[in-house]
């Protein structure tokens, strides 16, 4: 098939979706008929609740749930073939990851913005929420650890074996991590102008979008910041704890906005990259249609379930996506009404970004460019552009990486409030906030300060000190997160009298999968310990994979006994 043909198709297929499907779901769960005003304005304290415009919050909430997923999850699950990477992305996109995000806001805006923890405490008992919330809790940290470090690596200088510093090998990091720095001071402005001086945010966007061009054009001519990748995570560490607590005015709305902008730039010069090449899909050392159900990597057999399905999480359906649903979106959001274009919109925007990764993944195979994630992405879309001579693709390769190291940073911030959140709310009775606590131990752990200084603290202290020696679990861990998501919505929709049967087939698909997961991972690890010679690697591996299973099977069990007192009461 042309890969031109493929994306038209998948495009249409995913605006049917929005259209149908997304419309149904706002009429089963009557999204629109409160004339109660949401969290943002209920709530608003010019700190988390603030309401956002609808542009704003779209680019907000599509550049905290893309980040580097939708990228590396195709990328990863190509040694299947292309055949059943696209296919769940469009099955997943739709009735999981759609369904999976939409509610999680929805239920949240329900429940003064608080995230699936509270759901899961009001909705099924205050035990299964306490035991959530450690787990999304420890969840975050690992995501503040990996894309700290991914961030710090990739503004890091290269050391040569003298241990001094290489500015010719280190100058495209410079570049980047200029670019980034410039980022941050325009977004501030951006905001400062938009919402304390009324600037029009028509011509602040437009005025935005200039200056992030000419921050490129900047950072890519004057770099003089070369600093180690050690100092980086320190730098990157202080940065995050203040963007945690900081009103999400100053930096968090604008810096994702403008941000989204990358974002939407990205899919247009992959789009016409498409148009321009038409690439057929395999064929010539492209992208194989199908390997079969068991393939071999070079690390062992790897199956296609249930390894698939926790590969491509981003662009089908993701965890982190309901923590950022009910997390920071639910309390910016400005009407009811925008739940369904920027959480299921938003999902299937991100489908979009997937299936246009696939196609960059065959291009780039057809090239010989079969290694590291950001290298496939960036040279398979910059070699789309090779008939405009070799400049060209530099350029737009290295706008690219540019636009990746991004998307990154904007995820590990929005992280970091989000496991905020998280801890704040492991301290709070069911229907209680922040506020309503005045005194004692528990008014010092839910400080702000408090809790980002000790999640920062965790999250660069493992970034430095080997996050990836348990980095195996994240995908089955991001996974069970997004079944119990599902599970959280289903229950309280059943409580409330709406249907909440378009969650019970991709609750019990997504839990099976991530047990699955991790039965083949203890299985692995301890092959590997018994072999001997193993580090704390496995041990951790092995015992957290444990762990989860037992949490999963105790979720799951809560959720079935709250299902069925609702069908009995019905």
């Amino acid at each position: 098939m042309n890969s031109l043909l493929l994306l038209i198709i998948c495009i249409a297929i995913l605006i049917l979706g929005y259209i149908f499907y997304g419309g149904w779901l706002c009429k089963q769960w009557g999204v629109g008929d409160s004339k109660k005003p949401t969290p943002a304005h209920e709530m608003e304290d010019g700190v988390d609740y603030v309401p956002a415009k609808t542009p704003v919050l779209m680019g907000h909430h599509f550049s905290s749930i893309a980040g580097a997923g939708p990228i590396t999850g195709p990328i990863g699950a190509a040694m299947f073939g292309w055949v059943p990477v696209v296919l769940w992305i469009l099955v997943g996109g739709i009735f999981f990851g759609g369904v999976h995000d939409f509610g999680a806001l929805f239920a949240s805006i329900r429940h003064k913005g608080q995230s699936i923890g509270e759901i899961i405490s009001t909705n099924m008992s205050k035990r299964a929420k306490m035991l959530f919330t450690i787990f999304a809790y420890l969840t975050l940290i690992l995501v503040v650890a990996a894309f700290a470090s991914i961030v710090a690596t990739t503004f890091g200088a290269v050391v040569d074996e003298a241990g001094a510093i290489d500015r010719a090998a280190s100058a495209t990091n410079a570049s980047v991590a200029m670019v980034s720095l410039l980022f941050i001071v325009i977004a501030i402005v951006f905001g400062f102008m938009v919402y304390r001086r009324n600037a029009s945010m028509a011509v602040s966007t437009i005025l935005g979008v200039v200056a992030i061009a000419l921050c490129m054009v900047i950072g890519m001519n004057f770099h003089p910041i070369y600093l180690t990748t050690n100092t980086w995570m320190i730098i990157v560490g202080i940065y995050i704890a203040i963007a945690s607590v900081t009103p999400v005015w100053i930096l968090l709305q604008p810096r994702d906005y403008l941000s989204s902008f990358l974002l939407y730039a990205m899919l247009a010069v992959a789009l016409v990259g498409v148009v321009i090449s038409h690439a057929g899909m395999g064929g010539a050392d492209g992208l194989a249609a199908f390997n079969g159900f068991a393939v071999d990597n070079g690390n062992g057999m790897q199956y296609l379930f249930p390894v698939l399905f926790t590969t491509v999480a981003c662009g089908a359906i993701s965890g982190f996506h309901s923590l950022v649903s009910s997390g920071t979106t639910s309390k910016q959001l400005d009407k009811e009404t925008d739940a369904k274009p920027i959480a299921y919109g938003g999902m299937l925007l991100e489908c979009v970004l997937a299936v246009i990764t696939v196609c960059a993944i065959n291009f780039a195979y057809k090239n010989g460019i079969t290694a590291g994630a950001t290298a496939i992405f960036a040279g398979g879309i910059s070699q789309m552009y090779s008939g405009f001579g070799e400049g060209a693709v530099t350029i737009l390769n290295t706008l690219l990486v540019l636009t990746y190291s991004a998307f990154c940073l904007t995820s590990l911030d929005t992280a970091t409030r989000l496991a905020r959140f998280m801890f704040q709310e492991f301290f709070l009775e069911p229907g209680q906030t922040v506020d309503d606590i005045k005194e004692g131990w528990k008014k010092t752990l839910v400080n702000p300060y408090v809790a980002t200084i000790i999640t920062v603290v965790l999250g660069i202290a493992l970034g430095m000190t080997g996050y990836s020696k348990i980095w195996g679990l994240f995908g089955a861990a991001n996974q069970l997160l997004a079944g119990i998501g599902l599970l959280a919505v289903a229950t309280w929709l059943g409580n409330v009298g709406k249907n909440n049967k378009m969650f019970l087939v991709p609750m019990a698909f997504m839990i099976v999968v991530t047990i699955c997961s991790l039965c083949v991972t203890v299985k692995n690890q301890i092959g590997i310990i018994s072999a001997g010679g193993a580090d704390w690697g496995p041990y951790a591996q092995a015992v957290l994979g444990v762990l989860l299973i037992v949490l999963a099977i105790f979720l799951v069990i809560e959720g079935i006994q709250t299902l069925s007192k609702q069908k009995k009461k019905a």
